[in-house]
C-alpha cells in the first residue's frame, strides 16, 4: 500500500473506532501502559509529547505525573480521538494539556522542544517507522529522552488471527508489518540509527482479559486496526467472521472470560 493511503486508511480507520477503542482496549492494555510510564520516570514539571495518544489513556496519567508545573503535548492522525481526548480535558478541567492533529512522521514542532516524547502502542501503524523515531529526536531536547511501547512476537500474541480473518474477506492490506518491531532488536536498532544513545530494552507478556464475547469483538473489530476494513463486511460476513475470531481465541476462555496472551517490547533512549 502506497504511504499516502497507508495514512489516509489509518486516519479514517481510528476515526471511526474511537467510539469502542476504551470499551475494548482500556483496562486490558493499561498494565503494558503503566509499565512504559514508569520506565520514564517522569519529573514534576517535564513537557511532554505524546505521540498517537488515541483519546489520551496515556496522556492523562502523564498529565498527573508531571504535575500542574508541567505540561503534556497529544497528537494523533486520527481527529476523532482527539476530539473524544479533548473533551475528555475540557471536562475534567485540564488546564495543562492540549491536543492536535498531526502525522508522527512530520512533526508540526519546534526542534529541541520537549523533555519527553513517547510512543505508546502506535508505531506499529505508521508506513515509516524510521522516520517517526527520527522526528521523536528531533522534537526532544539534549539530554531528553524518548520511549516507545509495541506489540512483541505475533506468535507470542494470541490475537493475531484477526489480520488474516479480515484480510480473507476484504482486500485490507492493513497493517502487514505490524509485529515487525517487536521481532529480535528492529527497534532499538532504529532508535541507535536515529542517534538515540543510552538505549535500553525490555521485553515482557502480559495477559489481556476480556468478559465476554461481546467484549472481545468490540475490541478485534471495532475498536483497533481493522475497523474501516469492518465496515465493509455485511451482517452475514460479520456473523462469519465474528464466529472464526472466537474460535481463535477460544483455547484462551475460561468461566471468566477470555485471557488473551499479549507480548510487549519498549525501548527507551536519550538524545545525546
Amino acid at each position: 500500500m502506497r504511504p499516502a493511503l497507508q495514512r489516509r486508511v489509518q486516519r479514517y480507520g481510528w476515526d471511526y473506532s474511537s467510539p469502542y477503542y476504551e470499551t475494548g482496549w482500556q483496562q486490558q492494555l493499561w498494565p503494558a501502559q503503566k509499565r512504559l510510564l514508569e520506565k520514564i520516570n517522569f519529573n514534576r514539571g517535564d513537557n511532554v509529547l505524546d505521540i498517537s495518544c488515541g483519546t489520551g489513556l496515556v496522556t492523562f496519567p502523564i498529565v498527573e505525573a508531571v504535575g500542574p508545573e508541567g505540561s503534556v503535548t497529544g497528537i494523533d492522525l486520527s481527529e476523532g480521538m482527539i476530539d473524544k481526548a479533548t473533551s475528555l480535558a475540557d471536562k475534567e478541567s485540564v488546564s495543562n494539556v492540549s491536543f492536535q492533529r498531526m502525522d508522527a512522521e512530520k512533526l508540526d514542532l519546534s526542534d529541541d522542544s520537549f523533555d519527553v516524547a513517547v510512543n505508546s502502542l502506535g508505531l506499529m501503524y505508521y508506513p515509516d517507522p524510521d522516520k517517526a523515531i527520527r522526528e521523536m529526536y528531533r522534537v526532544v531536547k539534549p539530554e531528553g529522552r524518548a520511549a516507545t511501547l509495541v506489540w512483541g512476537r505475533r506468535n507470542k500474541c494470541g490475537w493475531n488471527e484477526i489480520f488474516p480473518i479480515v484480510d480473507r474477506r476484504v482486500e485490507s492490506d492493513v497493517c502487514p508489518l505490524f509485529f515487525q518491531l517487536g521481532t529480535g532488536e528492529t527497534l532499538q536498532k532504529t532508535f541507535k540509527k536515529a542517534g538515540f544513545t543510552d538505549i535500553a530494552s525490555e521485553r515482557f507478556d502480559m495477559t489481556l482479559h476480556f468478559d465476554s464475547d461481546e467484549q472481545a469483538v468490540i475490541a478485534a473489530f471495532l475498536g483497533g486496526a481493522v475497523a474501516l476494513a469492518y465496515r465493509k463486511f455485511d451482517d452475514q460476513t460479520k456473523e462469519e467472521a465474528h464466529a472464526e475470531y472466537l474460535e481463535s481465541i477460544g483455547p484462551y476462555r475460561d468461566e471468566t472470560g477470555y485471557d488473551i496472551p499479549g507480548e510487549f517490547v519498549i525501548v527507551f533512549g536519550r538524545k545525546g
